[in-house]
């Protein structure tokens, strides 16, 4: 497992290289400027088309609600409860406001991406028409030169490609790997059992394709949002006097470092902007190419007014629920708390030379409030550059919770520091958020975090099943899709079998196919954006 984590930490740092979020931050901005705010005709006009009846008329097999629903139902996932912890966890609090500039420069990308894939989308058979940026480029770069005609069809397979990769990790592994956990963590319920549930659950779903998939998602989304909001209200209403300092502190950590506290470990502008900027990313998937597949499967014969609704997604998934998770997380103080775990008498002895470790550690077992078994303290070391380094160090509570066993050793000349007065479970992701609420109403995360894990994992894994369902339509024709399915659902299930540890596995896998869809994906938009541009004005121009 080691080398395959350095292989993702490895493909990670390029695909995540600071030029691909300038280059997503710069792309939003040019749309943005290009079609004269187009985010405020999604805000006035968006909610409107929602309501009007399918257009019979047209090709397509869904409605502009259930469109939005099902392209909903895949971003507002457990990227809005687990991503915004692991963002803030791993970023520090001005991470949110990165989530917010993506947010806001997300939705003039996502308008502009669905409206390619409106335009080009594959309507061959009317009834279930096909769509997405790998149709965008197999049909329009023949536009540009007909002997580009074979390198369109190729660009297209290698985009679904990417778009595999990323419904494997982001879209399938981590939605059920959180489920487990937090269900693990909770109710003492094995977390492979949950994955086995949920990938049954699934199963039944998926097998009626986007029909099927529509009409589950206009029902599930909105409720699921509507429960998660609730308890979040709950808990900032009884916190509403920490509110304006929660978002003075998400605006200066912003640009400014902070420091070392409790579980948090400290964090750089620079680290706030990365992680800020992968999990929106990753959690509203604009610039992806993802939602327009969804997209262009709704009956209309306007482009144009299905990217407007299209817009809405990145509002409601990171303007408005990622924010009520980030103020729950931030306000209750669980992302610095103190020590869970009691012990001042741990220190780092020399194993062998310049190679420090923890030794095994007894524990009382009454100091535990959870089931949870990863466990870390913060420590600083000095690196061979002369470099102050602080960072976690990582255990398993093992023997009936009686003691910890330490994960690996620290290279460093000299004896490293332990930090922190004690030992903290390591609430990964959604558990992180589901304490936050706890902290606040005893059991209330229990059951509001659990049950919206479980609806938001389930709603983004039927999604997610529909866009690599297209891909493999793509690549291999029908053939192929009903072992697909089967792959799916056998995956969801592998990834709660414990080879995931921690929050930089659970960071790593989802960034991958996060990263290799938009450095596809990017290009093609560029390369059409001028009939972005020209569709948007004549739709204006209509009235």
């Amino acid at each position: 497992m080691d080398q395959v984590r350095e292989l993702l930490n490895l493909l990670n740092a390029i695909l995540w290289h600071d030029w691909v979020l300038f280059a997503v931050l710069i792309t939003g901005i040019f749309f943005t400027i290009a079609t004269r705010f187009c985010q405020y005709a999604s805000l006035t006009e968006g909610f409107a088309l929602l309501k009007s009846p399918k257009q019979h008329d047209a090709p397509g097999a869904i409605s502009h609600f259930q469109a939005l629903t099902a392209a909903l139902s895949a971003t507002v996932g457990l990227g809005n409860i687990g991503g915004v912890a692991l963002a803030i966890a791993l970023g520090g609090p001005g991470a949110v406001f990165w989530m917010w500039v993506v947010g806001v420069f997300g939705m003039a990308l996502k308008f502009s991406e669905v409206t390619l894939s409106m335009l080009y989308r594959n309507i061959e058979n009317p009834k279930e028409p096909s769509g997405g940026p790998m149709w965008v480029i197999k049909k329009g770069l023949p536009e540009i030169n007909p002997r580009f005609k074979t390198l369109g069809k190729f660009l297209g397979g290698v985009f679904c490609v990417t778009l595999l990769v990323s419904t494997v990790t982001g879209g399938n592994m981590f939605q059920a790997w959180n489920v487990g956990e937090i269900t693990q963590s909770y109710f003492g319920i094995p977390s492979y059992l949950s994955g086995i549930v949920l990938a049954v659950l699934v199963g039944l779903v998926i097998i009626g394709g986007i029909k099927r998939i529509g009409q589950v998602a206009s029902r599930l989304v909105p409720i699921m949002v509507s429960i998660y909001l609730l308890g979040s209200i709950v808990v900032l209403a009884i916190n509403l006097e920490l509110l304006p300092a929660m978002f003075g502190l998400i605006i200066n950590s912003a640009f400014s470092p902070i420091e070392a506290q409790g579980a948090f470990i400290g964090g750089t502008a620079g680290a706030a902007f990365l992680f800020g900027m992968k999990r929106a990313l990753f959690s509203n998937e604009a610039g992806q190419g993802s939602s327009p597949i969804a997209h262009s499967a709704v009956q209309t014969d306007q482009p144009v007014k299905e990217a407007i609704v299209a817009g809405l997604e990145p509002f409601i998934d990171t303007i408005v629920v990622c924010t009520f998770t980030a103020l729950v997380v931030l306000s209750t103080g669980i992302w610095n708390r103190p020590a869970d775990i009691d012990n001042s008498n741990l220190i780092f002895i020399e194993e062998n030379n310049s190679e420090w470790v923890i030794e095994t550690t007894s524990i009382d077992p009454s100091n535990l409030t959870t089931q949870e078994n990863n466990v870390f303290v913060t420590y600083q070391y000095i690196d061979d550059s002369g470099e102050i380094i602080i960072d976690r160090y990582y255990g398993q509570i093992e023997n009936n919770q009686t003691t910890i066993s330490w994960d690996g050793h620290v290279e460093s000349q000299n004896q490293p520091t332990i930090l922190s007065e004690g030992i903290f479970v390591d609430f990964v992701g959604a558990t992180l958020t589901a304490q936050a609420f706890d902290s606040v109403i005893p059991g209330l995360g229990k059951w509001i975090v659990s049950l919206a894990a479980w609806l938001f994992a389930l709603s983004t894994m039927i999604s997610w099943s529909y866009y690599g369902e297209q891909g493999v339509l793509y690549l291999f024709g029908e053939k192929y899709i009903v072992s697909y399915k089967l792959i799916f659902c056998f995956l969801g299930a592998l990834a709660t079998f414990g080879w995931m540890e921690s929050a930089a596995d659970l960071d790593a896998i989802t960034g991958l196919g996060t990263g290799l869809m938009l450095c596809a994906n990017l290009p093609i938009i560029w390369l059409f954006s001028g009939k972005v541009i020209k569709s948007f004005n004549q739709y204006k121009d209509r009235g």
